[in-house]
């Protein structure tokens, strides 16, 4: 048996949304949203299953899936890959995992900057490379010159880097994607950029892609997802998007993972990513609403937020809110007493990670995020 997974504990996601369906609770847990997906797209992908082809795609993807991806980020990004820079995959979390294998060999380092979404480190080690965790701290999250350049040795390989971030709903600045770009060009390194949340953003702020920066094109490798930006999650069509050797190289390693995705569900996106953009904006405020709506909740009934200008996340800070407990304990309390699964985010760091925070998914309906919050409210009770 291999050692890497005997050890190895559960996702906290899937740890957290067992727990909630055991005890009954709402789950704002697992980061998946109950509204938010267009009907027309999903009618273009019921027409596909009925009328188009149901057996293998390409590898890279359809054509018209590439096509589109590359057509909407020169639309809404102005950066030009063409269909050659794109290959689509069983959802992000593939794309990271085709990049890595790609990019990382035995002995490697990856600097990985914490909290970090918990498939960055095992992926990192499964391809033989070690992890540098250069950890980010509450409640301003920002990334330091300094302290990203401390990380950097001899054998560093590449940086993950995530923009918008999970699980602290940042959207770096100019100046904190400068310093990325910058600490990559003047050591040689390869950017792994997880910009899964790049239209998931709220308060009338823009995206810049790493890849748009001075330098970075030939050394980023862009991992985008469908799922999150139509609120269909359980599709898992994401992709790569970078300079086309760059791309090959990914692809050659995601064509032994899982060669290649649902041709249907390609179709439909690729419907959505042309048809699509007058969608964007309002799918914008709606979650903006409901982060609105969780965050007065949360304050009214005695919780310390931290701010979220993107995703669909928010951080509780457990001790500013008077709560002695820590992240797991208030978890473990929360799920089972009062009847609502929170992720400690502790479970996002390997290195001394912070435990006095808890993270929520406000991609709710109305009446999950009362119940949500009420939940919230008899836990803080419990607890202190």
């Amino acid at each position: 048996m291999n050692p890497l997974y005997e050890t190895m504990p559960t996702s906290v996601f899937e740890r957290m949304s067992l727990a909630a369906a055991e005890h009954g609770a709402v789950n704002l847990g697992q980061g998946f949203p109950d509204f938010g997906w267009p009907e027309a797209i999903l009618d273009a992908a019921a027409a596909a299953i009925k009328d188009g082809s149901n057996q293998y795609a390409p590898s890279r993807g359809l054509p018209v899936l590439r096509e589109a991806v590359a057509r909407h980020y020169a639309r809404h990004h102005g950066v030009e890959t063409g269909a050659e820079g794109i290959c689509v995959t069983s959802g992000a979390t593939e794309a990271l995992a085709a990049a890595i294998l790609a990019t990382v060999s035995p002995g490697d380092e990856v600097i990985v900057m914490t909290p970090a979404y918990d498939a960055y480190t095992p992926l990192i080690r499964r391809a033989g490379g070690m992890v540098r965790e250069v950890a980010l701290q509450p409640p301003g999250w920002r990334i330091e010159r300094d302290t990203l350049a401390a990380a950097v040795t001899a054998r560093t390989k590449a940086i993950i880097f995530n923009n918008p971030h999970n699980p602290t709903g940042r959207l770096f600045d100019s100046a904190e994607l400068e310093v990325v770009a910058s600490v990559a060009c003047e050591h040689d390194l390869t950017v792994i950029s997880d910009e899964v949340w790049e239209h998931l953003l709220m308060d009338g702020q823009g995206f810049v892609p790493l890849a748009s920066l001075d330098g970075m094109a030939v050394r980023t490798l862009k991992c985008g997802s469908a799922g999150k930006i139509f609120s269909l999650t359980g599709w898992k069509i994401g992709w790569i998007a970078a300079a086309p050797e760059l791309v090959t190289l990914a692809a050659r390693a995601h064509q032994f993972l899982t060669f290649a995705s649902a041709p249907n569900l390609q179709a439909a996106v690729a419907f959505g990513l042309s048809e699509g953009d007058e969608w964007l904006v309002p799918m914008r405020h709606r979650f903006a609403r409901a982060r609105d709506t969780m965050t007065a909740g949360l304050q009214a009934a005695g919780f310390a937020v931290l701010p979220s200008a993107a995703t669909y996340f928010l951080i509780v800070d457990l001790a500013a809110s008077g709560i002695d407990l820590d992240d797991e304990a208030f978890a473990k309390l929360a799920v089972e007493q009062a009847g609502v699964a929170v992720v400690p985010l502790s479970a996002f760091a390997d290195t001394d990670p912070p435990r006095h925070l808890v993270r929520l998914c406000f991609a709710k309906r109305d009446e999950t995020i009362d119940a949500g919050v009420a939940a919230m409210a008899r836990a803080r009770a419990l607890a202190r």
